[in-house]
């Protein structure tokens, strides 16, 4: 493909979030003049620097540190008012220009404060094994009422006060009492203090509000070029991944249409991003993970610590069958490998090609998590390396055990790696050529 002239691209994770995705769209994004977050909410953190200067984004688009380049929040996403509108003016702060250069659905759903109320007493009050890890942002309570219907709030619904603040006494009446009856408390809710909060919020925001799916349909028409923003990671996908601990969106390239208000044609390039190690932050089945010494290393030299959350993540060897099982499940044309400069110093590196689970080998994912929690990880050991790479600017200068790990990794998952990260700079970013073996 030509890179000058390249088609509609949507980035994605093929982990459990937090593989890079912000990188590789701020790098991409001089190629295309819209980029479109599709699914999730802020429980999403995409860490992009440039020049040294970090900038943690959760619901603006990625794309958006460009000039040139229009930002949009799709119908899909679950919207924080309050959240969206800090990280606003956060931005603009840091000389950011958002002005003309944000547009957001006015069908994208809203994230409540009443939503982050029932995540918290909801978690909180489940036995342990029933806790799924949530970040406590209301993202999954939003995507609940989107479904019930009844008691959801578009963003749409924010623009008239009066219609909003009936709307809030009937749904904050249903809620306190749901609240009471299910935890003992109300939560502490007030409807015409919610309706002032996100009436003001709505009267900053109102400049960016537009109907996006009309918008995105002139730009394909204008032959403009669309660029699609993935939040959190395949392997949290609501239908195909560890469910159920899982986020409560599609984060595939299957959730474009939807999430976006684009022909499911609309996509020809999908790139899927992993770290050349694995991580999970919260509950639910790992089966790679190291819950050792090697495990600590990991996280302390690839700073695994969530942006959202500053949870520290899980850390384990990167996981050829969960991979495998996305990029196939995705369509997924070329994958990013990001993090390789994280496992310079390991004497071995180990990559998990299979698991084995009572005297069975697994190749493929299960929908089970209760057996996926129980498999035992079948890890093939290949030399590491010693060599500091995050000094390296082209593919051709990595040293050959690096090579020979990337070229495994293709054998196993079946797709080309063509970009590899060996640092959190733009800079540190290798574009290669390569061929899938299957």
């Amino acid at each position: 493909m030509d890179a000058a002239h390249p088609s509609h691209t949507a980035v994605v994770g093929l982990g459990w979030g937090d593989e890079g995705k912000g990188k590789i769209v701020d790098l991409l994004s001089p190629q295309f003049e819209v980029v479109v977050r599709y699914n999730g909410g802020a429980n999403a953190g995409h860490t992009v620097s440039v020049n040294g200067e970090t900038f943690a984004l959760h619901l603006v688009p990625s794309g958006l540190l460009h000039g040139g380049v229009t930002g949009v929040i799709g119908p899909g996403v679950a919207l924080d008012p309050l959240i969206l509108l800090a990280e606003i003016d956060s931005l603009q702060e840091r000389g950011v220009e958002i002005d003309g250069a944000l547009k957001i659905s006015d069908r994208a759903h809203v994230v409540v404060e009443y939503h982050k109320v029932e995540d918290r007493l909801g978690e909180s009050s489940a036995e342990d094994e029933a806790r799924i890890g949530t970040t406590a942002q209301g993202i999954g309570p939003c995507y609940a009422d989107k479904m019930q219907r009844s008691t959801a709030l578009r963003v749409g619904d924010l623009l008239d006060r009066t219609r909003l603040q009936h709307k809030l006494d009937r749904i904050v009446d249903l809620k306190r009492r749901v609240f009471r009856a299910l935890y003992g408390q109300d939560g502490g809710l007030d409807s015409a203090v919610l309706c002032q909060q996100l009436s003001e919020a709505a009267e900053h925001l109102r400049p960016f509000v537009c109907d996006t799916t009309v918008y995105l349909r002139q730009a394909l028409e204008a032959g403009q070029r669309l660029l699609f923003e993935g939040a959190n990671g395949m392997l949290l996908d609501v239908d195909h991944g560890t469910y159920p601990f899982v986020t409560s969106s599609s984060t595939g390239p299957w959730g474009i249409a939807a999430g976006a208000g684009v022909p499911p044609q609309t996509i020809r390039r999908s790139i899927g991003i992993i770290k050349a190690h694995a991580t999970r932050v919260g509950a639910g089945p790992f089966p790679s993970e190291l819950s050792d010494a090697t495990g600590d290393r990991i996280r302390e030299q690839g700073r695994e610590f969530g942006t959202t959350t500053g949870r520290p993540r899980r850390c384990g060897w990167f996981d050829a069958v969960a991979v495998r099982h996305g990029i196939r499940l995705g369509g997924i044309t070329e994958v990013a490998l990001m993090h390789l400069d994280t496992l310079s110093s390991f004497d071995r590196v180990g990559i998990c090609t299979a698991y084995r689970c009572r005297g069975q080998m697994l190749e493929d994912l299960p929908a089970d998590s209760d057996l996926l929690d129980r498999v035992e990880p079948v890890v093939e050991l290949l030399p590491g390396w010693s060599d500091d790479l995050r000094a390296v600017r082209r593919a051709e200068d990595l040293p050959d055990p690096a090579v020979r790990y990337i070229e495994r990794l293709e054998a196993l998952i079946g797709a080309p790696i063509t970009l590899v990260s060996v640092g959190p700079d733009r800079t540190q970013t290798l574009f290669r050529e390569a061929r899938s073996e299957k």
